[in-house]
């Protein structure tokens, strides 16, 4: 029999953090966060951490718990999530996967396989000199490699994640595979969970108004006092923590690359390309199931009633 899972997710700022929270109350449930930047110590305010308080006393997982020098990808969260469901079983508690990180959450429902791409290799090395002395051109130079080998994973990989896009050069030159088709095999295999796959979402200038608006508190928070504390521990913009939004246009401004008015409107208008990516790749997603607010006149305790029927439709809470 298949242990429950519910997953809840959406574009940046669309509002996930809140009706997961109220989810999790209702239903006797534990969140497992989703996110590549609220794993972070001492970056709470560019990754719009969920606070103390606004957890309500329900257990989160997987936020706070590196430093900022140590990578993260999605092996390590697969890894660290699964534990994390393991002992939320074992309370009898039904976890909900909260964040906005698809490939995340796509490498945890279907338990895709990364081994055969998970250690480093002499082919990965020579990849990572090859950005390092490109330097600022490495994300174009790169992306353009795995344009002629692998068309659809470069039309998915964006050409700053370098990372992701040296992975997948690697796993063709190692295997003679395009790691799409990998992937998509991955895809199709069938959930070892019983899941409800949920993607909040609402009318895109209604979105683009609200990342405008988390920015700029984020700034009122004090973003760039953060991003400099960051700095003066010794963070740079080479590690994983400091690719982030809202840390690496920050880091530029401190650098004296650009103006603070100019890394603030940078930051504005990639967090939307950002938010317009996530929904594409949700679109893709097989079993989805929309939850457009504008559908529930932007209620949201509309939306929760409609989770929760949803869950006791399918058995995964008692009624």
């Amino acid at each position: 029999m298949k242990q429950p899972l519910i997953v809840l997710t959406g574009p940046t700022a669309v509002g996930k953090t809140s009706l997961s929270i109220q989810l999790a109350k209702a239903i006797g449930g534990e969140i497992i966060s989703a996110d590549s930047m609220q794993v972070y110590r001492h970056m709470d305010i560019g990754s719009a951490k969920v606070t103390a308080d606004e957890m309500e006393g329900v257990p989160h997982h997987l936020i706070d718990v590196l430093e900022p020098d140590q990578d993260f990808n999605v092996v390590t969260f697969q890894h660290m999530a699964k534990e994390a469901l393991q002992g939320i079983y074992n309370r009898r508690r039904i976890p909900i996967i909260a964040g906005g990180t698809g490939f995340y959450i796509q490498a945890l429902l279907y338990d895709i396989d990364f081994k055969e791409n998970e250690d480093g290799s002499p082919v990965r090395r020579e990849l990572e000199e090859l950005a390092a002395r490109e330097g600022e051109a490495a994300p174009a130079v790169l992306h353009a490699m795995l344009e002629e080998i692998d068309h659809e994973s470069a039309a998915r990989i964006h050409a700053n994640n370098v990372k992701r896009v040296i992975r997948a050069i690697e796993y063709y030159r190692l295997t003679g595979r395009k790691i799409s088709v990998h992937n998509q095999e991955e895809r199709t295999k069938e959930s070892p969970y019983d899941f409800l796959y949920y993607v909040v979402n609402t009318e895109r200038p209604v979105l683009y108004a609200r990342i405008d608006r988390r920015v700029d508190q984020m700034m009122e928070n004090g973003l760039v006092e953060e991003v400099q504390t960051l700095k003066s521990m010794g963070c740079h913009r080479g590690q994983t923590s400091m690719q982030g939004l809202g840390y690496k246009e920050i880091l530029d401004y401190l650098d004296g690359r650009c103006t603070l008015d100019e890394a603030v409107y940078v930051l504005k208008r990639d967090t939307r390309h950002f938010a317009k990516r996530q929904l594409t790749w949700f679109k893709r997603e097989r079993d989805v199931r929309w939850l457009n607010l504008p559908d529930f006149g932007n209620d949201v305790s509309l939306v929760l009633d409609r989770i929760i029927e949803d869950c006791v439709g399918a058995g995964i809470v008692l009624q």
